[in-house]
Formats: structure tokens, C-alpha cells, sequence
């Protein structure tokens, strides 16, 4: 039983793989939190476990996930990083500001989709990463659709949180559809334009692999050229965890 675990900055995603990605369990995520507070929470879930591999943005995290397992599963915990085969070469300026998370995801892409092709991620930012021939070529970072929600409503004093659902159309009549009609349309339009730029810039027309926490609120402004798979990033760091082991 391998557990999966994906520190984002928004959102802390674990689920477990034991012959196939089960449930999976979102956390918010908490700096200040200790090994003890994660473990009360997690215990339920990650008891048993014989593995752990650990995809982080948040640097502060990683000694907690690191001696929770230690002390609580007796195990040593493995992280994305240098030393790890994950599969997928990175060849920009600097390849250690890649995020771990980006490289999961492209792993799973390169494993189960196509050896080239482009990841939409959506989650407190949203990525558009190219890869080609298994090498992870440049990366688009954008304001993610939730953190552009809160921004818009943290600067603006008569508008209220809301919840996100599809728009029916592109001009509203009140406030909570003006809202979702400009975010949604605005976000969706944007990633469909910043792909087909990177479609004209190479000459070829690619697979697009769409996933994060906030893509279930575009999925209905997408056609099906584009492929949403929820698990993504998971598949990714169980494929890496055994191309280690």
C-alpha cells in the first residue's frame, strides 16, 4: 500500500494506491500545523502503508511529511526532486524552479497519453507546461481561477463569495452570473488561446491533458480534443515511485 500525497499551496491531495488509485482526500493546507495535528488527521488513512512518495511546493512542509513517516509508519518517505528517475528530462534555464508537481503530471502524461504534448494545470496557479520527446521544453504560469476569484473579491467591497457553476451565457444580468460568466469564460478563453499559440509556435497539433482542483469548473467550456483526468498528478507519482524502487 503506497501512499500518494501532493503538497500544493493551496490544497494538500493523499490517496492511496494499492493495486489502483482509490479514494482520494483534500486537506487544506496549514504551515503551522505539527507532525501530531497531520497525523490525527491522516491516521485513518495512511495506516499500513509499506511506501510513501511526496510531490511538494511547500518547502515548509516537507520535514513534517518526512518525520510523520518516520516516527508513525516507521518508513522513509521519497520526494520528487534531484536523484529521483522521474522519466521526463527538463531542459529550461533553470530546471530546479520546475515544480515537483509538474513534473508528476508530466510523467503520467508521457506514461499513458503521448510522448508530446502540452498540461493545462489548475490549481492556486495554472500552468500550461509543453513537452516534447519526453523532455519538458518551457512553461506558461497564469493567476489560477480560484486565487482570481478571491483576489477580485478581497479588492472589491460589494461583492460576496460565491459558489462557481457553468455559465448559460457570455453577457449576465446579475452579479453572482456576471461573476461567473467573466471568470469562467475569461480563464477557459485564456488557456484555449495560450494553447493554440504553443500548437502554432511548434507546427503541430498535440494532445492537451487538463487537471487540477480547479479544472471541474471549465470542463463544460472545453470540447473534447481536450482530455480532463482528475488523477493526473497521482498516477504520476505512483509511476515515478516504482521506476525508484
Amino acid at each position: 500500500m503506497i501512499v500518494l500525497v501532493d503538497i500544493g499551496n493551496s490544497n494538500i491531495v493523499l490517496a492511496i494506491h494499492n493495486g489502483k488509485i482509490h479514494e482520494t482526500y483534500r486537506y487544506k493546507t496549514d504551515t503551522s500545523k505539527s507532525i501530531d495535528e497531520y497525523y490525527v488527521l491522516l491516521k485513518d488513512i495512511i495506516k499500513g502503508a509499506s511506501g510513501m512518495i511526496i510531490s511538494s511546493v511547500v518547502p515548509q512542509l516537507n520535514i513534517i511529511f518526512k518525520n510523520l513517516a518516520i516516527k508513525y509508519l516507521k518508513l522513509d518517505p521519497m520526494f520528487i526532486g534531484p536523484g529521483v528517475k522521474t522519466g521526463v528530462q527538463i531542459v529550461v534555464d533553470n530546471p530546479k524552479e520546475v515544480g515537483a508537481d509538474l513534473v508528476a503530471s508530466a510523467n503520467a502524461v508521457v506514461t499513458e497519453y503521448a510522448e508530446t504534448a502540452i498540461v493545462v494545470d489548475m490549481g492556486t496557479a495554472t500552468t500550461i507546461t509543453y513537452i516534447e520527446n519526453r523532455v519538458i521544453k518551457g512553461i506558461s504560469i497564469m493567476t489560477g481561477l480560484i486565487t482570481s476569484k478571491d483576489a477580485l473579491i478581497s479588492k472589491a467591497s460589494q461583492l460576496s463569495q460565491f459558489e462557481f457553476k457553468t455559465p448559460t451565457k457570455i453577457i449576465a444580468t446579475n452579479t453572482v452570473d456576471c461573476l461567473n460568466s467573466g471568470l469562467i469564460y475569461g480563464h477557459s478563453y485564456m488557456i484555449k488561446g495560450i494553447v493554440e499559440e504553443i500548437k502554432k509556435r511548434f507546427k503541430t497539433d498535440l494532445k492537451v491533458i487538463v487537471s487540477g482542483g480547479a479544472s471541474r469548473f471549465v470542463k463544460d467550456m472545453f470540447d473534447d480534443s481536450y482530455i480532463f483526468d482528475d488523477l493526473l498528478l497521482l498516477k504520476g507519482l505512483y509511476n515515478i515511485y516504482q521506476k525508484n524502487n
